[in-house]
């Protein structure tokens, strides 16, 4: 006995909104790298180089900033951890005096006391609270993969500045399409389950 029409066009149908959800899910995944990575640079009143750093990447990526008229000032995040004698935000002031040449002047340390983009935030705007003239704006400097949640965190955290994120690439740690290489699929993942965890439950904990 063959099956009534309607009930063969409602299966079809079932299957196709199967076929299709499958068939986006599969898309989103694909591009999940690529929706983690926010570049919006545009000039602003500071630079702010994120903590965390691989390489000096974001050092030297925020210091091209300010080289090139971005911003008037960059702050450098570091921790306050002892490393063979020295913290970490004395090494980087350190760097600075013998990297910055004419601009030294423009850069200041921030230490930094807890190692979470979270935590850092309120630590960057209590140092932005004591730059004079006091700024409005802000450029967060930061790995590719990490900008969408540093956007989301500081925005959140530090509401009375404008921000944006200017986007410091390594390619020994994360790239596109992401699934091609093992390190570039660790990272993320590991982004995407931070991001996650601050989107559905941690920013409204806090």
């Amino acid at each position: 006995m063959t099956q009534p029409t309607g009930r063969r066009s409602a299966r079809f149908g079932i299957l196709f909104v199967i076929v299709l959800l499958i068939a986006l899910f599969a898309l989103v995944i694909a591009r999940s790298g690529r929706i983690l990575v926010v570049d919006g640079t545009q000039p602003a009143d500071v630079i702010v180089v994120l903590s965390g750093d691989h390489n000096d990447l974001r050092y030297w990526h925020g210091l091209d900033l300010l080289r090139e008229g971005y911003a008037r000032h960059m702050i450098v995040d570091a921790d306050m951890g002892v490393s063979y004698g020295h913290t970490a935000a004395e090494r980087a002031a350190q760097f600075a005096a013998e990297t910055a040449g004419n601009l030294l002047s423009e850069v200041s340390v921030c230490s930094i006391s807890e190692d979470s983009t979270l935590a850092e935030s309120g630590d960057v705007g209590a140092c932005m609270a004591k730059l004079i003239p006091a700024p409005r704006s802000g450029i967060i400097v930061t790995h590719d993969y990490h900008t969408r949640r540093a956007l989301s965190i500081f925005r959140h955290r530090l509401p009375r500045y404008r921000w944006v994120t200017s986007a410091a690439h390594d390619e020994n740690v994360f790239g596109q399409p992401w699934w091609s290489h093992r390190e570039w699929a660790k990272t993320n993942l590991t982004e995407w389950q931070k991001t996650l965890w601050w989107e559905l439950w941690e920013q409204w904990k806090n």
